[in-house]
């Protein structure tokens, strides 16, 4: 095992591994595929994958559920206290 955290060991026998190592392509902003496939910006990548809901209702069930506890702990009489300074 080698000291540098950032390498990664992968068995010899692994199949992509030559793909692997060649690591992600670089391109110049001039060159003729980054003209014709530019970078796409971060707030548009966002708002592609902003509606994708893994777990359909999840957050609505949080919802309820702090909103319980809400009530809960607003009715039970005790009144709020300074933090410790």
């Amino acid at each position: 095992m080698s000291n540098n955290s950032s390498v990664i060991e992968m068995p010899v026998s692994f199949r992509y591994r030559d793909v692997f190592l060649k690591g992600k392509p670089k391109h110049d902003k001039t060159d003729s595929f980054s003209i014709k496939h530019p970078a796409m910006d971060l707030g548009r990548r966002a708002k592609i994958f902003s509606p994708f809901d893994a777990l359909k209702g999840f957050n609505d069930e949080l919802a309820k559920s702090e909103q319980l506890n809400e009530d809960n702990f607003a009715d039970n009489g005790y009144e709020d206290i300074e933090e410790y300074p």
